[in-house]
């Protein structure tokens, strides 16, 4: 009786055993890969779920999103740069029985494939987009994991690219290029602002001609405004009014005034009293100066001929040899 008692027992033990091992949890984000004799039966999970001791392997597999990061690569970019970019990409198991039986590690074997397709789509840019078309090229990194883990059960999300290294002399280049434009816009809102400034100006200048007191107005204006400075010398600006005065004074003289005098011998004559000049306000047409006739134009004066000297007298002598006087 004691016997069987203990054979129970014992067989009750194993029992126990074997049920223990033979129910299996997995969480809310894990699945359980059921391998029984060596072939697959499938992902099972979450939750409880019962298997054969001895007879079945369980191998669990996260489901969740992981973050890789990628390693820097030194990448030549189309434009002939040589930048270091790195940045991180965000999997996911999406097919827990293919990530097992497909790869032996999916995690490395994505990790490498986002190095190498980083540096493959990224070496098709030139630098400018790189910097300004980040968006773009992360898009562009994605669709190309995607398709090449997709084999795997694995879901790319999202690839970003984190940094870009640049040489020195390109950070330098790039300063002053950036240096050049910033001044280049200062010029044209400078400019811009004159040519306000101006039309602002010949407006007012228009408005200020109809009505004399109005530059008189802005005048004082301008001593008040000089006045609150700390300064003890004031500028006295001259009216334009007494300038346009002078100035008419001028154009009259310069009307009335008397013609040139003749050349000597034609004409009329010195002794003549010169033309009277009329008031200011009487305004008289000057006659024209008469012109001489043929007769009053005394003859020219003959020019005598050039005297030329005789050539001197030639003798000869008792040899036959001429001699000079």
């Amino acid at each position: 009786m004691a016997a069987a008692l203990a054979v129970i027992a014992l067989l009750g033990f194993i029992l126990l055993i074997v049920l223990a091992n033979s129910v299996k949890v997995v969480q809310e984000y894990e699945r359980g890969v059921i391998f029984r004799l060596g072939r697959c039966k499938g992902a099972k999970g979450p939750g409880v779920f019962f298997v054969v001791p001895v007879l079945d392997r369980i191998v669990k597999v996260n489901l969740q999103i992981a973050a890789v990061p990628v390693a820097s690569q030194a990448v030549i970019t189309k434009d002939n740069v040589t930048t270091t970019v790195d940045a991180v990409a965000y999997f996911q198991v999406i097919d827990a029985a293919a990530s097992v039986i497909k790869v032996q590690n999916w995690f490395t074997a994505s990790q490498l494939v986002a190095q190498t397709t980083l540096r493959a789509i990224v070496g098709r840019h030139e630098l400018d987009q790189l910097l300004s078309e980040r968006d773009r090229i992360d898009m562009e990194l994605a669709e190309s994991l995607d398709l090449q883990t997709e084999p795997w059960g694995v879901k790319v999300h999202r690839v970003e690219i984190r940094d870009v290294g640049l040489p020195e002399q390109m950070q330098r280049a790039m300063a002053r290029q950036a240096e050049a434009e910033r001044e280049r816009r200062a010029k044209i809102i400078a400019a811009d602002g004159e040519l306000q400034a101006s039309i602002k100006l010949t407006e007012a200048a228009g408005v200020i001609s109809t009505q004399p007191g109005a530059l008189q107005l802005r005048q004082l204006q301008t001593m008040v405004e000089i006045s609150t400075e700390n300064s003890s010398t004031i500028v006295f600006p001259i009216p334009i009014e007494i300038l346009e005065a002078f100035r008419s004074v001028s154009d009259l003289a310069r009307h009335y005034a008397p013609p040139p005098a003749s050349a000597a011998g034609v004409g009329h004559s010195f002794d003549a009293p010169p033309p009277a000049v009329p008031a200011p306000d009487v305004p008289v047409a000057i006659p024209p100066p008469p012109v001489p006739t043929a007769a009053e134009v005394p003859p020219a004066a003959p020019v005598p001929p050039p005297s030329v000297p005789p050539p001197p007298a030639l003798d000869k002598g008792g040899d036959g040899a001429p001699h000079g006087g």
